[in-house]
């Protein structure tokens, strides 16, 4: 890839980007039921595709009129917005077997949230095309859709939703051993990895007391394989630094974020303390959309010539092997988070 189509491409994926996160912000806007079938029934179109446009429109598109828009909707939104089954969603073994109660302790309120019909949510990681683009996979439901979930102060913390359903399947399917995990919230990853049998032990580590309280009071119990499950309160990266070496893990998963925003800076702390832990496999919840979008950085911060990451890429940095998530990857440890922004 040559720097000027590189440039472009930025340009697009940051556009579809701001494009993603206008939707996901629609909450209060989202369409009813009744607007989508009336607008597929005038334009004799399929639910999904009137909904790909009125979307399109709300994001001030006009695929109609103007082609860079028909162009933008059709390479980014359509293949980004898909419709979810809730059925499929409500078949997940956390969601079939632990009941949910109302419960609060402090700041902290064990509560249910909803989604509205058609209102998109984020639902899995960032994908990287082999083409270049970054699609954000997003859903929406055809019904209303509750789901648990524990706030601080009010704001939303952990919920078991589909975006973390979805971006926990990997970090799941590879857990093993003598697993720790780094971050508590509602023990949705602690349950489903101690319903694996080649788990031996769950080692959970939270600093906020009230959570490990309200989650060994009503819902720990509930669980069928709560004995494998440790809870140690200390704060992760001092646990990190005096305690992990003392512990024979095999596995390790950190969760300790909201999102990108929060979580990029906590991400790369943690890639360099894990070099101490030589013998432990690391994940990361959402990593593959923080290295997206650290690659993202990287290609920009050449583009425009600002040197700040400039000394991780090579002169050859827009040839694929410089552009795969895999050197992002390897190149993690190196990146002091002062220097992204």
């Amino acid at each position: 890839m040559d720097m000027e189509n590189a440039a472009q491409l930025c340009r697009e994926n940051l556009r579809a980007m701001e494009m993603y996160a206008r939707l996901l912000r629609m909450e209060e806007e989202c369409f009813s039921a009744d607007e989508i079938d009336d607008f597929a029934k005038v334009c004799g179109l399929e639910k999904e595709t009137a909904f790909h446009l009125l979307s399109a429109s709300a994001c001030g598109l006009e695929p109609d009129r103007k082609h860079e828009d028909k162009y933008l909707m059709m390479r980014y939104l359509v293949p980004a917005l898909k419709k979810q089954d809730a059925a499929c969603f409500r078949q997940n073994p956390y969601y079939s077997r632990i009941k949910f109660p109302e419960a609060s302790l402090g700041e902290w309120r064990m509560t249910r949230l909803f989604y509205a019909p058609y209102q998109i949510f984020p639902c899995g990681d960032t994908v990287l095309l082999p083409d270049g683009r970054e699609i954000a996979p997003m859903g929406y439901f055809t019904e209303g859709f509750s789901f648990p979930a524990v706030t601080e102060n009010g704001r939303e913390w952990m919920a078991i939703k589909p975006n973390e359903t979805e971006t926990m399947k990997e970090p799941i399917q590879a857990a093993y051993g003598n697993a720790v995990v780094f971050g508590l919230g509602l023990g949705y990853y602690a349950f489903m990895v101690s319903e694996k049998e080649n788990v031996s032990s769950v080692t959970v580590i939270e600093r906020d007391k009230n959570v490990i309280s309200l989650f060994q009071k009503y819902l720990l119990p509930q669980f069928p394989h709560g004995d494998k499950i440790r809870i140690v309160q200390a704060d992760v990266f001092d646990y990190l630094k005096h305690e992990m070496r003392h512990n024979a893990f095999d596995f390790a998963f950190a969760d300790i974020w909201h999102d990108i925003s929060d979580g990029l800076p906590l991400y790369l702390k943690f890639r360099k303390a894990e070099q101490a832990c030589p013998g432990v496999q690391f994940k990361y919840w959402i990593e593959p959309s923080m290295l997206v979008f650290l690659r993202s950085l990287m290609l920009e911060d050449r583009l425009a010539h600002a040197g700040r990451l400039d000394r991780l890429l090579s002169p050859d940095c827009f040839a694929d092997e410089f552009c795969s998530l895999a050197f992002v990857r390897q190149t993690a440890p190196e990146i002091d988070p002062a220097e992204l922004w």
